[in-house]
């Protein structure tokens, strides 16, 4: 182990009795005197030596502060007019630094303020880091967020495929302006969710959502069966477009909501408890009767709420095509509405994202940890019985098809 020789002046000797910060001057000299020391035994020279040993030349010093237990450094690093001077002095703090650096992206994530980590750090950490500092080390999740948003889509066929938009607010060209936060969800082949992207988009019209279907399938979405959405009418026409011969159900409870704003209000909660049967219907000719029971009952007293049953009732029941077991977790987008949860979470803390690339970062942070929760643990559905009724779909339309050329022939 290398040895070095310290000299320690009385007065700072005498200021670790009588001053707040002794402690903190007196290490700060002892490695000040360290780092002079191990340039010395670097460049095997001391300051002005002539000597045939030496390897490089000094070029003063530059001042950098170190946080530690005893208070705030300021160390001397010398520097060299050529090459770089090396020390081990600075690793701990590094690791430590890099530490406390995570802690304030995760606090961010998270749906802590700029401003309340800024607060924390200088309680705890007796360091001040401006609202701008902590902004600006979050810049580090860029790179992770890109590759994760950017990453192809592997899973084979994705059979349903949930999508929603929640807005939120961004500044641009110093106006503070409404932007949509594009989502999808996807289940895989084995029953496996996954968040299959994200994208901040101008709004919620039909150009936005097919940019969005577009990347996607770019990105390797395949093998499209069901699209489960709410009735926004960009949205639908741009599934329409991208999704053809798919099923798209409508979310129920959308409708749900769609069909009692436009009922009386004396009538909203009978209604309501009518309509809960034929959503939860076995088969469709149950639903139907029912269907007929409601428009028979309520024509008279809520012409609105049924002529809207009607127009939709077809593509809100539109999850009775596919085996029972998968119905109920499928008729519906509260899968989606619970990362949108997530996400309005955070968007109240920030209220408004200073650019596009700040509001993609923070938010695809958040779903980052929740498709790896996703994909490590519990499958979503048990896909054995899907496939196997896929299968006995597919083979009784190739019979059906044999069954028209022999009676063509």
């Amino acid at each position: 182990m290398t040895q070095y020789q310290i000299t320690l002046d009385s007065e700072i000797l005498q200021h670790i009795f009588t001053s707040d910060d002794g402690m903190a001057k007196l290490m700060e000299q002892v490695l000040n005197q360290v780092l002079n020391a191990q340039i010395t035994e670097q460049i095997q020279a001391e300051p002005y030596e002539r000597t045939e040993e030496r390897q490089a030349y000094r070029n003063g010093y530059r001042p950098r502060t170190m946080n530690t237990r005893v208070g705030t450094l300021v160390l001397q690093v010398p520097r060299l007019r050529s090459g770089q001077f090396s020390t081990q002095l600075f690793e701990r703090y590094q690791r430590s630094e890099q530490a406390l650096v995570l802690a304030l992206m995760e606090m961010v994530v998270n749906g802590v303020s700029t401003r309340k980590v800024q607060r924390i750090t200088e309680e705890l950490c007796g360091v001040d880091f401006s609202k701008s500092t902590v902004s600006a080390l979050c810049k580090q999740l860029d790179p992770a967020v890109n590759a994760w948003n950017e990453r192809p889509i592997k899973g084979g066929a994705y059979p349903f495929v949930l999508v929603d938009g929640v807005q939120i607010k961004v500044r641009t060209d110093s106006r503070v302006e409404p932007h949509s936060c594009l989502l999808a969800i996807g289940v895989n082949r084995d029953g496996f969710r996954e968040i299959l992207g994200l994208m901040i988009g101008d709004s919620e019209s039909e150009a936005s959502w097919s940019t969005f279907f577009e990347w996607l399938k770019k990105r390797g979405l395949s093998g499209v069966d069901l699209v489960v959405s709410d009735n926004h009418k960009g949205l639908v026409k741009a599934v329409q477009r991208h999704f053809q011969g798919v099923l798209w159900q409508r979310c129920q409870v959308h409708f749900m909501r769609n069909i009692l704003d436009n009922c009386p209000k004396r009538y909203q909660d009978e209604l309501k408890t009518r309509l809960r049967p034929m959503f939860d219907a076995i088969d469709m000719p149950t639903a139907r009767k029912l269907l007929s029971e409601i428009v028979t009952d309520f024509a008279g007293k809520a012409p609105k709420a049924i002529e809207c049953l009607e127009n939709g009732f077809e593509d809100a029941m539109a999850v009775m095509a596919i085996p029972e077991h998968y119905r109920r977790r499928l008729r519906s987008t509260n899968m989606v509405e619970r990362l949108n949860e997530e996400i309005r979470r955070r968007e109240r803390v920030i209220r408004i994202f200073p650019n596009e690339t700040s509001a993609l970062r923070l938010l695809g942070a958040v779903l980052m940890e929740h498709d790896e929760q996703w994909t490590t643990t519990h499958r979503y559905f048990n896909m054995d019985k899907y496939w196997e009724w896929k299968a006995e779909q597919e083979k009784a339309i190739q019979q059906e098809q044999a069954d028209r050329q022999t009676k063509v022939a």
